[in-house]
């Protein structure tokens, strides 16, 4: 095989590796199979269908440089990571609702699908020492050093809706 050919089959992998290569997923659905603990017990179970979330981790924020220090800040960068929680539903047979046999209903909770964001904690470090002082012969004075803490955050606005039927 020539050079020309390995270089040619090497691109037709990697063509075929991009185009086989499966969409990102915010969730993964899931049924949880309780059929089971009906045969088992002989009762009715709730049917549970959820979605388990896939965390997408974004690029982490660049530090920035601050007039007057030496180090950038946040030394630690922040890193943002996004999901999708699925949808949840619950439904549960309720029997007997007013203490009728014809008043048998179905309960239900469902929580609609919601896009959560979240940001890591960061951690920013002063340097002990300024900037070149320019009256002290541009020796750096001494100050005392700094250490924070970003706080975390988590935005979303998830709800659940509960029903009878």
């Amino acid at each position: 095989m020539t050079a020309r050919g390995s270089i040619a089959a090497l691109m037709t992998c990697m063509a075929a590796a991009g185009a086989a290569s499966p969409a990102v997923a915010d969730s993964v659905p899931v049924g949880v199979p309780l059929d089971a603990v009906k045969t088992t017990l002989g009762v009715d179970t709730p049917r549970v269908a959820t979605a388990v979330p896939v965390p997408v981790v974004g690029a982490p924020e660049a530090p920035r440089m601050h007039t007057g220090d030496l180090l950038p800040g946040p030394l630690l960068p922040v890193v943002p990571i996004r999901t999708e929680l699925g949808r949840t539903l619950v439904t549960s047979p309720v029997p007997n609702l007013l203490g009728e046999p014809s008043t048998d209903g179905e309960g239900s909770l469902e929580a609609p699908a919601t896009r959560m964001v979240t940001r890591t904690p960061g951690a920013a470090l002063g340097a002990p020492l300024t900037m070149p002082n320019g009256s002290n012969f541009g020796i750096p004075d001494l100050t005392a050093p700094k250490l924070g803490l970003t706080a975390p955050e988590l935005i979303g606005t998830p709800a659940a809706l509960l029903g009878l039927r």
